[in-house]
């Protein structure tokens, strides 16, 4: 298959794994930790672990639907990568005709949030179609990756991709999540499951207070890294291709009061004196690149997306060495801008991520395992809850415009009262290059929570919940299904 993206990417960081040193023990060395009784901090029906895009939908759907829900997240907010991690992006809701393949939590939380001024996106009947005027605003704002394709006679064409404000886009799921009657507990890390025999009991979690237990009949690994998943003995994947998508940080910066004007003058009116100034901004370590700011309350604000390759995504080390690098190169830059590129003179920093960007990692091999071969199948599996426009694989997305999700891809393999619902369920690396982005994950969480809710209130096993029970659930709640 095509490398993710070579018609809408420039150039991703090569892995620099070759250059880290790890400094410890050269044996593998380890201590007891004595056994104590934990006390028990809160009893549900439902708890979700993680409280991204994916947890959220999980949460809120469960608490909807009729469950006892608790989310539990380990920062002060909600909204993972879509807002503590400025990846605020939502792409791919309809597919390169036009036709919308995702709706129901994600379409929601969008509204919602265009209600507030807080998200745009192209009007629906520009959709697929060779729009001049947004293919120049997008060409222009350095967007085209999630914004602009080409259609079977090569024309240029507007996808449905949104983009939201982080700080209101937090506020909006804490909203959604007290108006379900999900209680919150923020600040709270998962240390592990709580297990009795093969079967998921709840959880264990640290906070400020010391370890503490939460109780559940059904937990939601919507974490993203699959952090339950090393301790419950599913079979589980890692792969990344070094190069891919998947196998990259991502460390986000917003730049504000750039006059845009003055550089737009200044980039058309002095071409030359423009490419002199990008060069001695590269010669001296920095990087001029950066995409426009699409929210108007937004003016004079700048995004920077850096991605840099790794293959070891959760190790400590390697997370410290990316944040720290990065921020220097991302100070730097922004000096070098302010420097020598008119309209950044009085710029400074806005914020940083403070949620540094995973895009791969450990995954399940579930009931149904995903692969390379599911994008080209045309028909929807039995148990569809999730149709995903396909549309970054070049001719084969014009030719397979759709990707259907079964629900047992979200179901790991001999273990009871767990399911997964984010970018760890059950795909191989070629499947997961192309869905496990953001609105991606809002559907595995809105199918995990509402089926979580039917499992409790039938006294089921979530791998016995009937798929027609939960398909009028997901309908009920807007999804878009065959």
């Amino acid at each position: 298959m095509p490398e993710y993206g070579p018609h809408v990417h420039n150039v991703y960081d090569l892995p620099h794994d070759s250059e880290l040193v790890y400094h410890g023990p050269k044996e593998q060395k380890t201590v007891t930790e004595p056994s104590r009784e934990i006390p028990v901090l809160r009893e549900a029906d439902v708890v979700v672990v993680g409280g991204g895009p994916g947890g959220c939908a999980a949460a809120i759907t469960a608490a909807r639907n009729g469950a006892k829900t608790i989310l539990v997240e380990r920062y002060g907010h909600l909204g993972g990568m879509a807002t503590g991690g400025l990846v605020n992006i939502i792409p791919n809701l309809a597919d390169i005709y036009g036709k919308q393949g995702i709706g129901g939590f994600c379409q929601e939380y969008i509204t919602r949030l265009k209600n507030r001024g807080a998200c745009d996106y192209p009007p629906q009947e520009s959709w697929g179609r060779p729009e001049a005027a947004l293919v120049e605003k997008y060409g222009k704002a350095n967007m085209n990756h999630f914004y602009i394709r080409n259609n079977p006679d090569g024309e240029k064409v507007v996808l449905y991709t949104a983009v939201i404000d982080p700080e209101v886009g937090k506020d909006e799921l804490a909203i959604m999540a007290q108006e379900a009657g999900a209680e919150l507990l923020l600040h709270c890390w998962v240390a592990g499951p709580i297990l009795e025999g093969n079967t998921v009991r709840g959880v264990l979690v640290e906070t400020k207070s010391g370890r503490q237990a939460i109780l559940a009949k059904v937990v939601i690994d919507s974490t993203g890294d699959g952090d339950l998943l090393p301790y419950v003995g599913t079979e589980t994947v890692d792969y990344m291709r070094p190069g891919s998508r998947i196998a990259q940080f991502g460390w986000i910066y917003w730049m504000a009061n750039v006059d845009l004007k003055k550089f737009d003058a200044f980039q058309s009116g002095q071409p030359e004196a423009y490419r002199e100034a990008v060069g001695k901004i590269t010669a001296e370590g920095g990087s001029a690149f950066f995409c426009r700011g699409l929210l108007e309350h937004q003016k004079g604000v700048v995004w920077v997306h850096r991605l840099i390759g790794s293959l070891h995504q959760t190790e400590p080390v390697e997370m410290t060495y990316i944040d720290v690098s990065a921020r220097s190169k991302a100070v730097k830059s922004w000096e070098l801008m302010k420097k020598y590129m008119p309209g950044f003179e009085d710029s400074f920093i806005m914020q940083t991520n403070p949620q540094l960007g995973t895009s791969g990692g450990l995954r399940i091999v579930g009931e149904y395992y995903l692969t390379e071969a599911d994008m080209d199948l045309d028909e929807p599996y039995e148990d569809t809850i999730a149709v995903f426009p396909d549309n970054d694989r070049g001719d084969s997305s014009l030719k397979h415009p759709a990707t259907y999700i079964p629900y047992r891809a979200l179901l790991p393999k001999g273990v009871e009262g767990l399911m997964v619902a984010c970018r760890a369920c059950s795909m191989d690396h070629e499947f997961s290059e192309f869905f496990n982005l953001i609105p991606h994950c809002m559907c595995f969480g809105q199918a995990a929570g509402a089926a979580a809710a039917i499992a409790v209130k039938k006294g089921l096993r979530v791998q016995d919940v009937p798929y027609g029970e939960l398909r009028s659930a997901l309908l009920s709640g807007g999804a878009i299904l065959p």
